[in-house]
């Protein structure tokens, strides 16, 4: 049967539409950031989501990708700090390269904050489903989805405001986060508001019960949540002047009471010269650790890889 050259034409075009619906065409963004020539480089993705906080989310995928059911690492980057450039000074890009993992990294914008810090202090941007904290989580689920990653094998970090951020995540999304780290962060909860921030970052607190810092981690969480609770990698300097260093014991002191572990009687200590690491819970997977280094200023440390610049710092170990 011969058809018509319109009815051919117009069979056809609807056949390749299936076929792009199917496969995914090279303009749909799930089809673009597993293209092999995305691979290995940054790229920006503008639809993950409603994003009502208004961020900005760069992707990198390996050359050669892992298995799916792999890690994703989220890094958040400090006040004015470039998030591509955090990423390659800290060592985390080039950790993912080689061990084949994607790396997410959200950027703040100055329509949000003027000095481009994550608003950690604000609850309508931390809180579960809102503002800055649902932006990271469709970020996270828009890569997990495209990219095929383990379910609870999703990772968060971050430095100073981006460390209060990775704190406040592992807070309102402990079903989203295995892990996080906090370098130079601050407890959950400690401000609520810019004023009330900048006093916390010089003068830690305010005093409470441990048990009182720990319930202000489940007031962020989802209503019945009982666990497991994220574990928490953090990390301070003793000459930081930006972040007081007492913050990093709040931290730990919320944390250990959130995983039901004593901060004196549950704590063990192991020292290596100007290095002090505290752990908390099974020693070989501890559920809190705390890293202090007695010649860090307010930086990242890194050692041996990565490169040093204003907010990352060579240091006798690495956070990375």
């Amino acid at each position: 049967m011969d058809w018509p050259f319109d009815l051919q034409r117009a069979a056809r075009s609807l056949l390749q539409g299936a076929l792009s619906w199917i496969e995914g065409s090279p303009d749909d963004p799930v089809s673009r950031v597993r293209a092999p020539s995305q691979a290995g480089r940054l790229m920006e993705i503008t639809d993950f989501g409603s994003n009502p906080g208004g961020l900005r989310m760069l992707l990198f995928v390996p050359p050669v990708r892992a298995r799916p059911g792999g890690p994703l690492v989220v890094l958040l980057h400090g006040c004015g700090q470039d998030a591509a450039a955090f990423g390659r000074d800290s060592g985390w890009l080039a950790l993912a390269r080689r061990l084949r993992f994607p790396l997410l990294l959200p950027v703040q914008v100055a329509d949000n904050n003027r000095g481009r810090c994550f608003n950690w202090f604000r609850r309508s941007a931390t809180a579960r489903d809102q503002g800055e904290a649902c932006s990271i989580r469709q970020m996270v689920g828009w890569a997990a989805q495209a990219l095929a990653t383990g379910s609870r094998r999703t990772f968060v970090a971050g430095l100073s405001a981006g460390g209060a951020m990775a704190a406040r995540m592992l807070a309102a999304y402990p079903d989203v986060f295995a892990a996080g780290a906090a370098v130079a962060g601050l407890p959950v909860g400690c401000a609520g508001n810019e004023a009330e921030a900048l006093l916390r970052m010089v003068h830690a607190g305010p005093a409470l019960p441990d048990e009182d810092w720990a319930g202000r981690v489940r007031a962020e969480a989802p209503a019945g949540f009982r666990g497991p609770w994220p574990r928490l990698s953090i990390w301070s300097g003793m000459h930081d002047r930006v972040v007081h260093p007492g913050n990093a014991e709040l931290l730990a002191r919320q944390w250990t009471a959130l995983h039901g572990v004593g901060f004196e009687a549950d704590r063990r200590l192991s020292t290596a010269p100007r290095i002090k690491r505290e752990t908390w819970g099974d020693p070989d997977r501890p559920a809190v650790e705390r890293w202090t280094l007695d010649d860090l200023g307010h930086a990242y440390p890194i050692h041996g890889s990565g490169h040093a610049s204003e907010w990352v710092a060579q240091a006798r170990l690495s956070a990375t």
